[in-house]
């Protein structure tokens, strides 16, 4: 079947993402003559206030959401035989638009020599030598700090015995508490990819984005990538009907949908382990789905005198209209907050190592026992609750634990599969909790995190529904005692409840990995797809291995490094970064 030919650019993005957007703009930005079209299935973010707004993160995560693509996972022994779902962002800047803004780099380790600081302004401290202070990506403490974070870090850094550090994102510590956030500390608006790297060269007509289009194939000639083809996207489009078009693009394709989208295009296209048309036989396209971290979140009851972030997501007029003037005029008060002021990078010392029992230990061993920069979870507060039970709570003020673990030992896949009526859907197996070791820090984390948070004055209670049920008669039963004993039975209910609820950080990745294609790779070192030319692929799929953070900061690293190789082979001068150019 012929599709019309509807126009030619220099380079396509296959997606418009955190990746795409910093590729895109950064090559538009060093030569302006450069025809460059980002094709996003999703809509757009400019200046709207659901994505600059950083309180709003929450509205992105509710199921009614159109700004995410509801990725629905096989059902799976480990997680007691739920069909669990990961969400991946859909709008033009991807995750920078509606994640929660949480700054953490992870260790210098796992990123071995792909290190750049073009990207960022750290806008805490001057002088550090990991960080950089030209870049277009702002990192602050946000619009301002609440008095439960200041209980949260003392109990802390006393009974948890960790100390306080204003910079614990330096590649290398770990084991401290801190905080920091993707917001800009002047404006007090979100700090995403889709501001900061192409609205802000709407001035450039050669630098194209068309939303609400999804993109089914790269189209081949000679395994040759000269383009793509493209449909309206049935959710940000639902009346525009599913006719084909073809874009082409003389010098290069760049497949930048993220962990789930990517593999998918490249399967539709001929390459992978799928029968398809195949092109190329690439069997690791959408394996090794790795490892995104698995989070779990505790609600429970704040005391009624603390400032909470419940009230703004309970969108209570007074207390939003206030908060909305003083942003305006400043940048500042919680309009400019995502509700998570403080978090410790965790490495158990010898005596948690011991009580989480034997079976951690060959993990441990194996992969964090000589590798003193990689903690092994992050533990942190939420200022109010805005999780799966907050629609029927009472309002009233909240505070959140949330534990996520940063080097499961699990993977995963997902691949395209056709219905008998050979409609389209995807075969996804998320992997959670398929190695053992993968749930005892998630177990200990429930434990450690219950500690701190009795110890905090304006803890007043936990929300049962939010917690384990654990024995009748046990010691551990929800109650604001200063300490529990655990039993037999109650570990194997907090095991339970942490299998019914454990849930995706939305770091997913590794699905077109970046090593050799004996190893089930995907892309070399160029980012180029084994077996065809002029097709890369770039953003988080490509990670070859997990990396120990909130992956923002990895996807913008990614698309600075691949900005710079295509810019090397086109023969384009990388210059430093100038947001008015």
């Amino acid at each position: 079947m012929s599709h019309p030919v509807i126009s030619e650019f220099d380079i396509i993005f296959a997606g418009g993402g955190t990746t795409a957007c910093v590729v895109a703009g950064r090559l538009a930005a060093w030569d302006p003559s450069l025809s460059i079209l980002i094709l996003e299935g999703g809509k757009h973010t400019l200046n709207q206030a659901a994505y600059v707004q950083p309180y709003r993160f929450a509205s992105h995560f509710v199921p009614t959401s159109t700004t995410m693509t509801f990725n629905v996972g096989n059902p799976s022994p480990r997680l007691n035989g739920r069909a669990p779902i990961v969400r991946s962002a859909h709008c033009i800047g991807g995750g920078s638009s509606v994640n929660t803004m949480s700054y953490t780099r992870a260790a210098a380790s796992d990123f071995d020599d792909w290190g750049s600081r073009w990207l960022e302004t750290y806008e805490v401290l001057p002088d550090r030598p990991t960080h950089g202070y030209g870049g277009p990506i702002k990192v602050s403490y946000g619009g301002c700090k609440l008095g439960v974070t200041e209980e949260f870090i003392r109990v802390g850094t006393t009974y948890h015995k960790r100390k306080y550090v204003e910079d614990t994102d330096d590649l290398e510590t770990c084991n401290t508490y801190s905080i920091r956030r993707y917001i800009d500390g002047t404006t007090g608006r979100r700090s995403d990819a889709a501001h900061h790297y192409v609205y802000n060269q709407a001035h450039n007509a050669n630098l194209q984005i068309w939303v609400g289009k999804r993109v089914k194939r790269v189209i081949f000639q000679d395994k040759r990538a000269v383009g793509v083809e493209f449909t309206s996207d049935p959710v940000s489009c639902p009346d525009a009907g599913q006719s084909s078009s073809i874009v082409r693009a003389s010098k290069l394709v760049v497949v930048s949908a993220g962990a789930f989208g990517s593999p998918v295009i490249l399967e539709r296209s001929g390459i992978g382990g799928c029968d398809i048309q195949q092109v190329v036989d690439l069997p690791g396209v959408g394996e090794k789905l790795s490892r995104d971290h698995n989070i779990v979140f505790l609600p429970y009851f704040c005391a009624d005198g603390a400032i909470t972030m419940d009230p703004l997501w309970r969108g209570e007029e007074s207390v939003v209209q206030e908060n909305m003037a003083q942003w305006k005029i400043d940048g500042k008060s919680l309009i400019a907050q995502n509700g998570t002021d403080a978090k410790i990078k965790w490495r158990p010392d010898d005596d948690e190592l011991k009580a989480m029992g034997s079976a951690f230990q060959p993990r441990w061993k194996e992969f964090f026992q000589d590798r003193p920069d990689k903690a092994v979870a992050i533990f942190a507060l939420s200022e109010g609750y805005a999780g799966p039970l907050s629609s029927i709570l009472p309002p009233r003020n909240y505070l959140a634990a949330f534990y996520f673990t940063l080097y499961p030992a699990s993977a995963g896949s997902v691949h395209i599969k056709l219905d008998e009526n050979g409609q389209e859907g995807i075969d996804f197996n998320t992997g959670y909790l398929d190695d053992p070791s993968d749930i005892i820090p998630l177990n200990f984390g429930y434990k450690k995190m219950r500690e701190i948070f009795r110890r905090m004055p304006s803890y007043r209670g936990e929300v049962p529904a939010g917690h384990p049920c654990f024995p009748e008669g046990s010691a551990a039963v929800c109650r604001e005692n200063d300490r529990s004993v655990y039993t037999a039975e109650d570990d194997e209910a907090i095991d339970r409840y942490n299998r019914d609820c454990v849930q995706s950080t939305w770091h997913s990745l590794g699905t077109c990995a970046m090593k050799p294609r004996a190893d089930q790779g995907v892309v070399d070192a160029r980012l180029n797809v084994y077996g065809v030319t002029n097709l890369k692929v770039a953003d988080m799929s490509i990670a070859p291995k997990n990396v120990g953070t909130n992956t923002y900061s990895t996807a913008l690293l990614i698309g600075e490094k691949a900005a710079m190789i295509i810019a090397d082979e086109l023969g384009i001068e990388c210059r430093p970064y100038n947001e008015s150019s």
